[in-house]
């Protein structure tokens, strides 16, 4: 479920929801960093909660797609690539967009109540880890769902995630946790109808020769890139999670 094997064309296809959101976390993140002006876009995107609390209610909803730094921006777009693509294809682009801000906006919401009047948040974490939610929830309700393997997975990057969560400087524990709640919260009611994620497997043309040709080990060599590429995924993942633990104890 979690292994990419689409070309970017058919990724952009196969996931457009997921796809859009990806090149609005890069876009938006290059104009209020390296265009004139990107500070206007920061301040009024902000989830500031003074400003929320004088009518300025777009801000529970705008930082869900602005990030601070670079690291934050691909540490979520990179989740989402992963952890995406599955659930917008067994819940529909309608009903995978709509849970993803209900799950965005919720975390922001409740940390308006909970924090004080100089709070300020930015990021999609919330939503993130409202799609980690709804993962748990399969792996305890919904085992047709989801895969064992995967489910191994989830259970993982769950703890990676919890663990990060309490010990990374300037992290909104609040958006997390009620993003990883209003996932699970969610679930019962999103997954109703869903049904198991299907691998896309892309088909290539076969190009005629004069000759006959057979490959005895081409299956064993597909394998072993695929293989390869897998480690090499989950490999920068857990660089990224190490990596920013590392700096926090620096």
């Amino acid at each position: 479920m979690f292994i990419r094997h689409e070309s970017l064309r058919s990724f952009l296809k196969l996931y457009p929801i997921v796809s859009i959101l990806i090149v609005i976390h890069l876009i938006l993140f290059l104009i209020i960093h390296l265009f004139p002006g990107g500070e206007f876009v920061l301040y009024w995107g902000v989830g500031q909660n003074g400003l929320i609390a004088q009518g300025e209610y777009w801000r529970v909803i705008t930082p869900i797609f602005l990030h601070a730094s670079f690291a934050h921006m691909l540490f979520n777009s990179f989740s989402l690539y992963l952890f995406g693509p599955a659930l917008e294809q067994m819940l529909g682009k309608g009903k995978f967009i709509i849970s993803y801000l209900v799950m965005g906006i919720i975390p922001n919401i409740f940390t308006f109540f909970m924090e004080d009047a100089f709070f300020t948040q930015l990021g999609a974490s919330g939503a993130i880890y409202g799609l980690f939610g709804i993962y748990l929830y399969m792996v305890m309700f919904r085992k047709d769902l989801i895969d064992r393997g995967s489910a191994q997975i989830v259970t993982t990057i769950l703890i990676i995630g919890l663990v990060m969560t309490f010990v990374m400087p300037n992290i909104n524990i609040l958006a997390h946790l009620f993003g990883f709640i209003s996932g699970l919260a969610i679930s019962p009611i999103i997954l109703r109808r869903a049904k198991p994620y299907t691998m896309h497997i892309e088909v290539q043309h076969r190009v005629e020769h004069d000759k006959p040709t057979f490959k005895p080990n081409r299956w064993e060599q597909r394998n072993a890139n695929r293989n390869t590429i897998q480690k090499v995924i989950w490999g920068l993942f857990i660089i990224f999670v190490i990596a920013g633990i590392l700096v926090y104890l620096r």
